[in-house]
């Protein structure tokens, strides 16, 4: 007969206890694209806040552990091919630059057709990101593209103008050849013959220095890393505004076989990240001006009634945007109203009402 003190017990019970295997943590496979180069702001932070962010959550419980593949400036996509990257699966998290498709993503265009009311892109990417997770158009956007939507990003303060000779005046972009991406062309055509010429930031240097273009429309972060100042060394801050430009997204087959947990944690860090990178964006600005002056730029300030009969001259591009999504049963007129109202609140009041016909 076998006698089982206490001791005995429970000794068996911790020595059954050590002999179970632990629950093995599994590792997770995660390829990231973008097309932009490992130094641009928003990638560099991917970087070195969204992935260490991540990684630093899921070692909470210990369950899961991300094999990170990061692949940046064209080594698997150029910068426009993002949004179909993703969508094959050639990355299974991407940063899309949304510009670039404004057939695909026309609703992604909100801040870009609302120019001359903020600056500030802490406000934008919240407002924008808000209208997202509000309104379904956006996100359906994305899953028609086998994406699944988990924020927005907004990587500059304001766009201004950056020209290879004096601009003072809106009068003297009158017959220039500006430099531009997606919506932001439409701001020149209240301007009389000035001719907008579509591009990539990567390509605006080139495209100055050869005399493709007289100007840019880009912002002074870019210009700083970008080293603008040495073939476009006039900026006109004529505070065109913040625009969200930038939307992590994840391949929709890969998210499928994501687990739970993993999934909670990358849209958590996704919004952390867009507060995050608009943070810095608008930390930067200051400093990126300037250093662009450091490296023989002269900004010139707009007067506030140029820029008035600037957003007066435009055709109401934002209405225009509103009526397309309202043709397609999305509401496009509730989504203007409502992102004009967040940013009101927030205190930015346009140049122009831009809901108004």
């Amino acid at each position: 007969m076998i006698n089982w003190t206490r001791r005995g017990l429970v000794g068996a019970a911790l020595a059954a206890m050590t002999a179970m295997p632990l629950a093995a943590q599994e590792r997770i496979s995660a390829v990231v694209i973008d097309g932009y180069p490992a130094r641009a702001l928003w990638v560099k932070e991917f970087t070195e806040f969204f992935i260490p962010e991540v990684n630093k959550r899921l070692t909470e419980s210990g369950n899961y552990a991300m094999d990170w593949q990061e692949n940046y400036g064209g080594s698997i996509v150029k910068p426009k091919g993002v949004l179909e990257g993703v969508q094959l699966g050639l990355g299974d998290i991407g940063i899309v630059t949304t510009i670039f498709h404004s057939s695909k993503l026309p609703s992604q265009g909100l801040s870009s057709v609302t120019p001359f009311v903020s600056t500030d892109a802490r406000a934008v990417a919240k407002a924008v990101d808000e209208i997202a997770r509000e309104h379904p158009a956006m996100q359906n956007e994305f899953a028609a593209q086998n994406q699944v939507y988990l924020a927005t990003g907004v990587v500059l303060d304001s766009y201004q103008v950056f020209s290879t000779k004096e601009v003072a005046t809106i009068a003297d972009l009158e017959g220039l050849k500006v430099a531009g991406a997606g919506m932001n062309l439409r701001y020149l055509e209240g301007i009389k013959d000035a001719a907008g010429v579509r591009g990539g930031l990567t390509d605006f240097y080139n495209m100055l220095q050869t005399g493709l273009v007289d100007a840019g429309m880009l912002w002074p972060e870019a210009a700083k890393t970008f080293k603008i100042a040495e073939v476009a060394p006039y900026m006109l801050r004529a505070n065109l505004g913040a625009v969200n430009s930038k939307t992590i997204t994840v391949n929709a087959d890969y998210w499928k076989g994501l687990p739970d947990e993993v999934k909670e944690v990358l849209q958590a860090v996704a919004v952390d990240y867009r507060d995050h990178v608009a943070g810095i964006a608008m930390d930067r600005a200051t400093a990126s001006e300037e250093a662009y002056v450091a490296g023989g730029g002269t900004i010139i300030d707009v007067s506030d009634a140029d820029r008035s009969a600037w957003a007066a001259a435009m055709p109401n591009i934002a209405q225009e945007w509103a009526e397309n999504l309202n043709s397609k049963g999305e509401p496009g007129t509730a989504m203007l109203e409502d992102y004009l109202a967040k940013l009101g609140d927030a205190g930015f009041t346009g140049a122009r009402d831009w809901s108004k016909p």
